[in-house]
């Protein structure tokens, strides 16, 4: 994974020598580059702390620092200097490792998003596969820091309380847009122009601490739907690097709540991708990280994906441990609601107990599934709509399950109805599981006619016929 800076080596002479012959202090080189960074469009806080750890270190800042640090120098020699002339030889970066970065320092992390929001339609995020060994830095670093000391930042432009509102009004529109029409609607490539159009110019911009903070929250929210709006999609490259840039932002903007929510919605990217070891580990430090802090509904979302995660390894008693945990976390939000953040509204009993049906169906437990269901409120479709589609597909493969062909069907209909209005590409992964599971029943003419129906379905989501 390509990191801010390369590990430490010799000391380097070039850069020191050059430095002394320019006659310039590490103070006034420091402030020099962050100059030449800000003409470019580019935020940077370095210090004589950092061109000390440059030469007595030999540490290397990521491009285009190096070409800065050249340019700052040669102005004050009057001739011309390459960064291989510094001890900083050019570093060509890997382009699918963008975005996968979670640096310690701020400014660099700020950096990193920045770069890759700007970048982030490239066919190449796309086409990436998903690593899951991406997700072993950040979880660990967030889950030992946290908080980064402060979020104050100069800058020409003054954010103030409507840029923020602007950002938390972004994140929920494509919120409630995803959550009705799937990832692939309008309102997912709109959040994707925020970040790079809106959120940017604000993290570059000029803001107190407590601003600052809602700020880095306010962005890390978005970059997580963002984030989940391409998972929905298949598009799961993209998404692992919307994530952890969501995460880091959440530690910049000292969000426990936040990063509590991302870092659970990355256990459930692993768990559905098929590893559902590490997500355990990921959704138990999530709730352990922000126990004290988030407030509860944030917290019983943590242990229903943990409770996925151990139902997807065939793990039954911790699977209902964990579940049993979230419902009393979610009795107790609704019961004294207090000051939850609105991004975590959507997890409601309704939610849990649709769930809990996927989850013993998981275990193989058909008649657990049918009773969860049984217990749970109908959610309304018109704000729900992918929601309940793929309820009703889990639904289905749950009475395939319990040997029950006809109740399997007209639940079965009824998602191909929902679904075939939304663009998701998990919502047709799931309804292509409710074809492979009637596989004995292929003969029956209904299973032909439905299995017929769920193909046009598909095929209509992913042309984008689907509203």
């Amino acid at each position: 994974m390509q990191r801010s800076e390369q590990p430490a080596r010799t000391a380097n002479q070039e850069l020191a020598q050059l430095i002394e012959a320019a006659g310039m202090s590490h103070h006034a080189l420091a402030r020099r580059i962050n100059l030449l960074a800000e003409r470019s469009g580019i935020a940077f806080s370095y210090t004589h702390t950092s061109v000390a750890n440059w030469t007595r270190r030999g540490m290397v800042p990521r491009p285009p620092v190096p070409a800065f640090i050249a340019q700052a120098l040669a102005e004050r020699l009057g001739r011309p200097l390459d960064p291989a002339e510094i001890g900083m030889p050019e570093i060509r970066e890997n382009p699918e490792a963008v975005g996968l970065d979670f640096h310690r320092d701020a400014h660099e992390a700020v950096h990193t998003a920045t770069r890759f929001w700007s970048t982030m339609r490239r066919r190449t995020f796309v086409t990436a596969p998903f690593a899951i060994g991406a997700y072993s830095t950040p979880v660990t670093r967030w889950l030992a820091v946290p908080a980064d000391p402060t979020a104050a930042h100069p800058g020409r432009h003054r954010v103030g309380r409507r840029d923020l509102d602007a950002l938390w009004a972004a994140a929920a529109d494509a919120q409630r847009s995803d959550s009705k029409y799937g990832g692939g609607t309008g309102k997912a490539s709109t959040v994707t122009s925020f970040l790079n159009e809106r959120a940017i110019p604000l993290l570059r911009g000029d803001y107190t601490d407590a601003v600052g903070k809602e700020l880095y929250a306010g962005t890390a929210e978005l970059a997580r739907v963002a984030g989940w709006s391409a998972l929905d999609m298949g598009h799961h490259a993209l998404a692992q690097r919307h994530f952890i840039q969501a995460l880091r932002m959440a530690r910049a903007g000292a969000s426990l709540a936040v990063g509590c929510h991302v870092l659970t919605n990355m256990a459930l990217q692993a768990t559905l991708r098929g590893y559902p070891d590490e997500p355990v580990d990921m959704a138990q430090g999530a709730y352990d990280r922000a126990r004290h802090r988030a407030a509860p509904r944030v917290l019983a979302f943590a242990k229903l994906v943990e409770a996925r995660a151990h139902a997807r390894l065939g793990d039954a008693p911790s699977a209902a441990a964990a579940l049993v945990s979230s419902e009393r976390l979610l009795e107790q939000a609704d019961a004294e609601p207090g000051d939850e953040p609105a991004w975590i509204r959507y997890y409601t009993p309704a939610r849990m107990a649709a769930d809990a049906v996927e989850i013993h169906r998981d275990l193989g437990l058909p008649a657990a599934a049918l009773r969860w269901n049984n217990r749970a409120a109908p959610m309304p479709e018109s704000a729900y709509t992918r929601s309940v589609g793929l309820r009703m597909t889990v639904l289905a493969t749950a009475h395939l399950q319990n040997r029950d062909l006809d109740q399997a069907l007209a639940h079965g209909q009824r998602a191909v109805t929902i679904l075939s209005h939304v663009r998701s590409t998990r919502a047709t992964d799931y309804l292509a599981g409710v074809v492979r599971a009637m596989a004995p029943w292929r003969r029956d003419p209904r299973v032909i006619d439905l299995s017929h129906l769920a193909h046009q379905a598909i095929a209509l989501s992913t042309t984008g016929t689907a509203r």
